[in-house]
């Protein structure tokens, strides 16, 4: 399979509930990405045969999904909905 970009060796985090109570950890991990898009996440046996014009060693370093922390600050006060609404249409936070 082509890719465009793989990284090798890395601590893949899919919190996926493991039997041991864990984050559903795998050690030798690899992620393929092909337009955009992951094509393939998890153990290195059991990664197809891929080529890409970048791979990245990770070096056993831990990666995770998108985590979003959604939260406000009591500074605020107030609902931000007004300012959700601003960021979709394309203004700036110094805009808003």
């Amino acid at each position: 399979m082509r890719c465009d970009k793989i990284w090798t060796r890395a601590r893949l985090a899919t919190l996926i509930p493991a039997t041991d109570g864990g984050l559903g950890l795998i050690g030798n991990g690899v992620i393929a990405a092909k337009d955009g898009r992951i094509v393939f996440a998890g153990d290195a046996g059991d990664a197809p045969a891929m080529d890409a014009g970048e791979i990245v060693d990770c070096e056993g370093r831990l990666v995770t999904p998108g985590l979003i922390d959604c939260h406000t600050h009591l500074v605020y006060g107030g609902s931000r909905a007004r300012e959700f609404e601003m960021r979709l249409d394309g203004a700036s936070y110094e805009d808003i």
